[in-house]
């Protein structure tokens, strides 16, 4: 039966590919990006073979011991993951359950996560290659560290499927994980600048992480290496029931969740109107109110609000290590910019709900002034702030006529450039619920192509209003500031309203072929 599993994993993954060229295209992408980044750390193990051996070993196990626990971890916060074999769907059939947890366990090996990780940890081989008996034992502790990380990976998900199957938890977990991913330059550059401090720690770390779950396949190697066999045979042992601990564990509770499914939860609590209580009766008032809530609620289009706070860090970091405070101005274009951009894929997230403009006849036109509205209400206030603060704060008050220009030209022009794209181009977004960081199949390339020519025509109609300031900053004319600030209204006004008459007509001429897309895109 477990070889069964694994061929049936086979088949559903081959069969993927063969739905849509751009999910093998994007699966593709993702391998060569997954196999470089393996290549890379693979290059840095080499190396260590002319480190002393005591280091080697140390590096190694907290190496090991970080990448297991975002094993454990990361699956609780980007849902759907690889739901190919979901224990869900074998509720129904009368199967063993040690074999179906061992199937079920192997198969993560099928899938380009499992494959890089076992490729990775069986590369440690090369850290030790030249002591040959070292080398095999690292192999050995290599595939059982691959194997810890998937029974975590699985230990973890089913442990807390019924606090992760909440829409609440989904919500907060998605966008707490959004916080580290925008602050990776400012914690990778103070890290880099307390290496000395981490290399005083690390002995101490890895002393107690080798003799954890996480890390103790990894400390094998450097067990036969500092001479000590017996140390390297007990942690040995202790690895494997560690291992067996854990799949018995998992085992447990994917029984109990099978024989004792979650009931979907309901709620009677009266919530009103809400956002339709907001907006005049009309369809694009509707459509307004529509899309705010999708703002307010959804995960997806949350993770764009938690940018706001976050990208004036980023940048203030950025200007604090170049000694450029003025690096600040650019916050107000960058924000409105992104804020524009993020109802580029509204109707690919839209999903079947797009249905609903399809059956009631909304005018285009509404439709995308609708969208236009919702995003400005929380938009408009956040690029103005933007865009005003950092002058005024960095006393550069004679900059923010143009600054302020440029950043309300970002907005509208962004704004209209975003009404045209989602009325014209779709591709596979998650779906309503899922992780905003998830990724479907075959997403990427599609995604990266129409996502590179928005970000750049948005960034091409900024030229004027560039120029502009660029005028002001050689001739010292402020002047020229003024005038940025006019050009910047007006373009950006008259490209927000083409857009939104754009977009609705090829709205109008395509709804249900949109809809038909976005069907596919499930």
């Amino acid at each position: 039966m477990v070889a069964h599993l694994l061929r049936l994993k086979l088949a559903l993954l081959r069969n993927s590919f063969r739905r849509s060229p751009w999910q093998l295209v994007g699966v593709c992408i993702g391998a060569l990006y997954g196999l470089g980044v393996v290549v890379l750390l693979i290059s840095g193990i080499v190396y260590l073979n002319e480190l002393e051996a005591g280091l080697a070993n140390h590096i190694l196990v907290a190496a090991v011991s970080a990448i297991t626990l975002g094993w454990a971890i990361i699956p609780l916060v980007a849902f759907g993951v690889d739901l190919t074999l979901d224990p869900a769907r074998f509720t129904t059939f009368t199967l063993p359950r040690r074999k179906l947890a061992v199937g079920l366990l192997l198969s993560g090996f099928i899938g380009i996560p499992g494959i890089l990780t076992l490729v990775l940890f069986a590369g440690q081989t090369l850290a030790w290659r030249q002591h040959p008996g070292i080398a095999a034992t690292a192999l050995l502790g290599g595939v059982l560290g691959a194997l810890m990380c998937l029974a975590l990976a699985r230990l973890t998900t089913t442990s807390m499927a019924r606090l992760t199957g909440s829409r609440r938890f989904r919500e907060i977990a998605g966008i707490v994980a959004f916080i580290p991913v925008i602050l990776l330059g400012p914690i990778f550059a103070t890290a880099a600048q307390g290496m000395d401090a981490v290399f005083e720690l690390l002995p101490q770390a890895v002393l107690v992480l080798g003799f954890t779950p996480l890390g103790v396949f990894a400390a094998l190697p450097g067990d036969l290496a500092a001479g000590q066999p017996l140390l390297g045979a007990a942690r040995l042992v202790l690895g494997l029931v560690y291992l067996v601990a854990v799949i018995w564990a998992w085992e447990r509770g994917l029984h109990k969740s099978m024989e004792n499914p979650m009931a979907p939860r309901t709620s009677s609590k009266a919530v009103g109107m809400g956002a339709f209580g907001l907006f005049p009766s009309t369809p694009r008032g509707a459509v307004a109110a529509r899309a705010l809530t999708y703002w307010l609620k959804d995960p997806r289009y949350a993770a764009s609000i938690v940018v706001v706070p976050l990208l004036p860090v980023v940048i203030w970091f950025a200007a604090a290590n170049t000694g450029s405070p003025a690096a600040m101005l650019v916050l107000g274009p960058l924000l409105g910019i992104l804020m524009a951009f993020s109802i580029s894929a509204d109707v690919s997230y839209d999903s079947t709900a797009f249905s609903l403009h399809v059956l009631t006849g909304v005018r285009g036109v509404d439709d995308r002034a609708g969208r236009v509205l919702a995003c400005a209400v929380i938009a408009l206030p956040v690029t103005l702030l933007a865009a005003i603060l950092p002058p005024v704060l960095l006393d550069m008050g004679h900059m923010l006529p143009a600054i302020l220009g440029i950043s309300l030209c970002a907005l509208l022009a962004g704004l209209g450039v975003s009404s045209v794209a989602s009325a014209r181009f779709t591709y596979a977004v998650p779906l309503p619920g899922e992780s905003p960081f998830k990724t479907p199949p075959g997403a990427g390339a599609r995604m990266a192509l129409v996502q590179l020519a928005t970000f750049g025509i948005m960034g091409l109609l900024l030229i004027p209003s560039l120029g502009l300031l660029l005028a002001q900053v050689l001739t010292g004319n402020q002047l020229f500031g003024w005038i940025a600030l006019a050009v910047g209204v007006v373009e950006g006004a008259v490209l927000l309203v083409v857009g939104i008459r754009q977009g609705g007509r090829w709205l109008d001429a395509r709804m249900p072929e949109l809809f038909q897309n976005v069907a596919m895109n499930r």
